[in-house]
């Protein structure tokens, strides 16, 4: 079953074509990762798929909706962290998380999210007061109390660890286990290789790439996946150069 279905997306800023013609399918229980540079047209893609930005043509369905058109029954049942996101520095982490959970009918508990991802002992600390891997985590979890069949998220390790990405990551594959369609972007290669059963990279709104990272490494020089990632994008840098 396909849960996010995108036809032929392209979506401009005045002379600049920031999404060409992009099509991706996401089935049900699937981690898809989205990739590529700062600039390649991955905010700009997953700004048209949530709805939050207006596509110039093309077509987007989320769990057989439109996001433009419903987006308000649609994020009952989708969840989205940011990497940029804003809450207010005063603001109690139980108290962010409890007025989250009550937005939604059948939200997961916060304090076992809390729990899973090492925050629940700062419950009653403010936002402002988490350190920059903590605040990251505590987005993710925001994004998961809303008990989501699809959950968007962007550079979700950013910050943390090596040892919190990794539980950051069993976290995630263990959601995937129960169901859980995830969507993410990331520039970590690592990550994108432990979690991601296929991946789209974007270059200059374009997509160049399309499949699984056993098939973009099969289709390049190289045996390592950061390798042909940074061929793809044409980012390899020879050595004789340095």
């Amino acid at each position: 079953m396909e849960v996010i279905e995108i036809h032929d997306l392209c979506k401009a800023y005045g002379n600049t074509q920031a999404v060409n013609n992009v099509s991706i399918s996401v089935k049900h229980g699937e981690i898809f990762g989205l990739l590529g540079a700062n600039g390649a047209g991955k905010s700009t893609t997953v700004e048209c798929v949530l709805g939050t930005k207006k596509i110039d043509s093309g077509s987007i369905s989320i769990l057989g909706m439109n996001p433009q058109t419903e987006r308000k029954k649609l994020f009952e049942r989708v969840g989205v962290q940011f990497q940029e996101s804003n809450y207010q520095d005063k603001l109690i982490v139980e108290e962010l998380c409890e007025g989250t959970q009550a937005l939604y009918k059948q939200a997961s508990d916060y304090k076992e999210l809390l729990k899973q991802f090492g925050l629940l002992h700062k419950c009653k600390s403010q936002v402002s007061e988490l350190s920059g891997g903590q605040k990251q985590r505590l987005f993710i979890i925001l994004a998961l109390i809303p008990n989501p069949e699809v959950v968007f998220l962007d550079e979700l390790t950013t910050g943390l660890d090596t040892r919190a990405r990794r539980k950051v990551w069993k976290i995630l594959l263990d959601l995937k286990k129960k169901g859980l369609t995830i969507f993410l972007t990331s520039h970590f290669m690592d990550e994108v290789e432990v979690l991601c059963d296929r991946i789209c990279i974007l270059e200059k709104g374009k997509s160049i790439f399309y499949g699984t990272v056993q098939e973009a490494i099969a289709g390049s020089p190289f045996e390592k996946f950061e390798e042909a990632y940074l061929w793809y994008t044409e980012e390899v840098v020879d050595d004789e150069s340095i």
